[in-house]
């Protein structure tokens, strides 16, 4: 089982220590920020106004507020269970499917997240490694979702010992 399964130095689960079918409840939460907004929209190079200009949102679309950026949403999502599962043991990510953000995030709103283990082979082309695939979701305070995919990892084996 996961629980006693080797750690990294870091805290990060090994390919051998993910169960397929395990759901994992990330322990962080994050509160977003307008600050969060307008840092990651602007180092990012996108203007769009639906994150960046409060009075566009306010009086010429649908939310009546600034949306908070997809693309952040997307990374604080997995970022936020690399404490919990993958730090140190994550070699690369591989891919990303079936991205959605099926109801928006405001400024203010806080997110909590799970994943869930769906899948893992060992490599066919590198020892010592793994591929395991993750379904990463993502809600606000209230419950509702605001983002979830699937996630391909490259992810590493437990050292042998000698």
């Amino acid at each position: 089982m996961a629980e006693t399964a080797a750690r990294h130095k870091r805290g990060g689960l090994y390919f051998e220590g993910f169960e397929v079918g395990r759901l994992y409840e990330h322990t962080l939460r994050r509160t977003v920020t307008q600050m969060d907004n307008m840092l990651f929209s602007n180092m990012t190079l996108n203007p769009q106004p639906l994150h960046i200009d409060r009075h566009f949102c306010e009086t010429e679309t649908d939310w009546g507020q600034p949306l908070m950026n997809s693309l952040f949403t997307l990374g604080l999502m997995i970022g936020i269970q690399v404490s919990d599962m993958t730090v140190g043991t994550t070699i690369a990510n591989l891919g990303m499917k079936d991205v959605k953000f099926p109801n928006p995030l405001f400024e203010g709103d806080t997110v909590n997240c799970t994943t869930e283990v769906l899948a893992k082979r060992e490599s066919k082309s590198r020892p010592g490694a793994g591929i395991v695939e993750f379904h990463h979701r993502a809600y606000k305070q209230d419950g509702t979702l605001v983002a979830e995919c699937h996630r391909q990892a490259f992810m590493l084996m437990q050292p042998k010992k000698a």
